[in-house]
């Protein structure tokens, strides 16, 4: 267990309060057949409708505890049937708003258990059955044993043959905003993924755009609130931003931090070779707290820095201004918003320095006016849905294409602190395959320096 003591308090404060749980370490078999040895807790919590019954639980606690929430099974006994409701699935699953919105250190195990309390007393989940109903009852449970005890029937398994779920292109998309809808339709539109899974960790049942994608079934796209469903992506895109009511800039981005802390342990969990891509704002620092909370290399934990703003900038050098030639080479970097700069990553060499002088002059202004349109262009929903898809692209059919993108910058342009910057960067499989060299020009590394300084000096006032 990665956090092994916050753990340890958390099971003795639960002993207190629930002194007939039982611990103990089993074998956990997730969706995909992957298996892992987890602590687990079992017993009865006392929950009063109409009458006092006590009703029977198992929780699972994942390796990433506390900043991942635990999984959690009702355990019916022969003569209890499950009453399947907006709390509970037929297999014995519970889901609640605190399960979806868990966050450390404001989440904890006691609270989870009285607010399933609390859920139970409105709706009971489990009912008596009559005898006959009771022999029908023993099939069901032996297979909910399988799933709450650990076991899987591999051979089963093995007979259904086909292509298994880990083979395929499949991307998660957390976030079911605007930006979360955008990047769903955007891949499903360009064919990028064999399937894509929309993780909506909103309050409720699907609401907005989740729940038209829902009613017109798009096709390939599996909508969930659990973050079991994101199990062997290849890519999770990270689109969440937090609408608390933060006064200032940092209180914003704290709270930020806050969300990701209980999301990216969880993805991190089920998808553990994934590239993680992230889109959410402030987009350099939440690559970076992205980066800590995972424990990926940082080759696969990647924003989308300014992979719009570059592929835009060489659309309007080629086609608005007829400089085809520039565009190849031309790439916008650093911070996005108002500090993005303009680079090259390869210049032709003059035959003399005055031809080189007049070359360099005559690019830059060009590049100016390219900047000056540039400026007149937004970043909506759509359009970066749609450069995450063109990222999306690259990394799952391994193009090793060059992007623009928000990538560990130390020990590029005399930058020695931790922070991520975009710069051309040759995407795979694996994420970031190497970093494109750029020309050198001291007006350009200073800038990179100043936003390497500034957000160095943000993050260190983070609390991660």
């Amino acid at each position: 267990y990665k956090f092994r003591d916050l753990t340890i308090e958390e099971l003795k404060n639960i002993s207190k309060t629930y002194p007939n749980f039982t611990f103990s370490m089993n074998t956990y078999t997730f969706k995909d057949g992957s298996q892992k040895d987890l602590l687990n807790f079992s017993g009865t919590v006392p929950v009063k409708y109409g009458n006092s019954y006590n009703i029977p639980i198992r929780l699972w606690i994942l390796d990433s505890h506390p900043f991942a929430p635990p999984i959690c099974f009702l355990k019916p006994t022969a003569n209890m049937g499950i009453s399947v409701g907006k709390h509970v699935d037929a297999r014995g699953r519970i889901y609640l708003p605190y399960l979806q919105n868990w966050s450390h250190p404001k989440s904890t195990l006691v609270g989870l258990i009285k607010e399933m309390i609390a859920k139970f007393e409105e709706e009971l989940p489990l009912y008596s059955l009559s005898s006959s109903d009771a022999a029908r009852q023993s099939e069901l449970l032996s297979y909910i044993a399988k799933i709450t005890e650990g076991e899987t029937d591999m051979k089963s398994r093995s007979k259904t043959g086909g292509k298994s779920e880990g083979c395929f292109n499949k991307i998660t998309v957390v976030g079911a905003g605007d930006l979360g809808i955008a990047c769903v339709l955007a891949v499903a539109a360009k064919d990028v993924a064999d399937k894509v899974v929309l993780l909506d960790l909103s309050e409720g049942a699907a609401k907005g755009g989740s729940m038209d994608l829902e009613i017109f079934a798009v096709p390939n796209v599996e909508i969930s609130k659990d973050f079991s469903a994101s199990a062997d992506s290849k890519v999770v895109v990270l689109t969440v931003n937090s609408l608390g009511n933060a006064q200032t800039y940092l209180d914003v981005i704290q709270s930020n931090v806050d969300l990701f802390r209980g999301i990216i342990p969880a993805v991190s969990h089920y998808s553990q070779n994934a590239v993680l891509l992230v889109a959410s704002h402030p987009v350099e620092v939440m690559t970076f707290v992205s980066w800590k909370l995972s424990s990926f290399p940082k080759s696969r934990v990647i924003g989308v820095g300014a992979n719009l703003d570059s592929e835009r900038f060489q659309y309007i050098l080629t086609n608005l201004l007829k400089a085809e030639v520039l565009a190849k080479d031309a790439w916008v970097i650093g911070e996005q918003g108002e500090d993005k700069v303009p680079s090259w990553t390869s210049c032709n060499v003059a035959a003399n320095q005055t031809e080189a002088m007049a070359a360099r002059n005559s690019r830059e202004k060009v590049a100016n006016r390219a900047m000056e349109v540039l400026k007149g262009k937004g970043q909506r929903s759509w359009s970066v849905g749609l450069s995450v898809a063109d990222l999306t692209d690259s990394i799952l059919k391994d193009k090793r294409k060059v992007h623009s993108v928000s990538t560990l910058a130390k020990g590029c342009c005399n930058i020695n602190s931790e922070v991520f910057l975009s710069l051309p960067c040759v995407l795979g499989s694996s994420g970031v395959i190497e970093m494109v060299g750029l020309e050198e020009d001291p007006l350009v590394q200073e800038k990179l320096q100043s936003s390497a300084g500034s957000i160095h000096d943000l993050q260190q006032q983070l609390k991660l």
